[in-house]
């Protein structure tokens, strides 16, 4: 895990509504022995109770983001076998939506956006929702209650 796994971890653990399992093996196929280019390991995987979702939190700060849109093109090539998993190996209720969450330097926002509206986004059938998008500047501590983030407002929580 790299610093900043851990500060968006403490972020997402300051809402009281959410518990968080880091460095989460997503499996598309249940048992003990993991298939080549089945199963991801997922920074983070955040239930939020309150708003029933489970999301599957990416942490980065690399340039580029190749890895994190190619992690998003091969989630969204697979989806509903994703989601399925994830409900099956978590014990999460159908009703619970899953969501990808990017965890990103502020000003690789907009290259991110373009990047998923060029790539993954411009494809039929595109059965992932669109990440939700949180910038590292905005989970460093001194930014929000660290007991109890409950009452934030969030920007782009659609």
């Amino acid at each position: 895990m790299d610093y900043f796994q851990g500060v968006v971890t403490e972020f997402l653990r300051a809402n009281r509504s959410t518990f968080v399992n880091t460095e989460y093996c997503i499996q598309l196929d249940a048992g003990c022995e993991p298939q080549k280019s089945r199963h991801w390991y997922c920074d983070a995987v955040a239930a939020d109770f309150r708003n029933k979702t489970i999301s599957l939190c990416e942490v980065t700060y690399s340039k580029s983001l190749h890895a994190l849109v190619t992690r998003f093109r091969a989630w969204n090539n697979c989806w509903p076998l994703l989601c399925e998993a994830i409900k099956r190996d978590c014990s999460v209720p159908d009703d619970w939506s899953v969501r990808p969450h990017a965890f990103i330097p502020a000003n690789l926002r907009e290259k991110l956006n373009s990047k998923l509206a060029t790539g993954i986004y411009t494809k039929t059938p595109c059965t992932m929702p669109y990440p939700k998008i949180t910038t590292l500047e905005e989970v460093v501590p001194w930014k929000y209650c660290t007991w109890n983030r409950e009452h934030q407002v969030e920007e782009n929580d659609v």
